[in-house]
């Protein structure tokens, strides 16, 4: 566990990981968040048809019971935000939406050494940096958890990562968004009026 303010990382096999994620990541909110925002966006990235890049679409489908007017969640297992329809949502985004505040959630290829890390950190998200493709930056803060090791292969990588650190991710990533989004809803709502 390590924090910062421009990035914290949090081992998911520390016994406090879903605390600690819970708070790095309103740490994080805060520091970043200003009274211009009226609407926050957990932008989910990623796909079902590969284990390793699943990471995003199963937290938003974990999010999207979420029942706030002003958060919202894009990219679930039904409907996924990936590298053929993101510039699609981002302009979607920009037409339906006054200035959100965006978090991007997104797995990511890291060093052997990183593997079982989440990473939260200020600034946008660069998709499909791990696969080499340039895909459009967004997010105000962003969410990474490393799934397995860049450099050889990447695509056949993502297939053969396995689901079980996937999903240990998803529900710490989840859990504690859930632990402090009553706080977080509470503070974008004070800035509406």
């Amino acid at each position: 566990m390590a924090m910062d303010t421009m990035k914290s990382i949090i081992d998911i096999n520390d016994e406090l990981a879903q605390i600690n994620f819970s708070r790095f990541f309103k740490h994080h909110f805060l520091y970043n968040m200003d009274t211009s925002y009226k609407k926050l966006i957990f932008l989910c990235i990623g796909t079902d048809r590969s284990t390793g890049d699943s990471l995003g679409p199963i937290v938003g489908y974990k999010l999207s019971n979420l029942n706030y007017d002003n958060i919202s969640v894009l990219g679930t297992l039904d409907d996924p935000v990936h590298a053929k329809n993101l510039s699609e949502k981002i302009m979607e985004i920009k037409r339906c939406y006054a200035n959100p505040f965006i978090v991007a959630v997104d797995a990511c290829l890291g060093r052997s050494d990183s593997i079982g890390h989440i990473n939260i950190s200020n600034g946008p998200i660069y998709p499909g940096a791990g696969v080499n493709k340039s895909l459009t930056p967004i997010g105000n803060i962003n969410i990474t958890g490393v799934v397995n090791t860049c450099g050889y292969m990447e695509y056949l990588v993502l297939q053969n990562t396995r689901l079980n650190l996937v999903m240990k991710m998803a529900d710490i990533i989840t859990g504690g968004i859930l632990y402090c989004i009553d706080d977080i809803h509470k503070i974008i709502s004070s800035q509406c009026m």
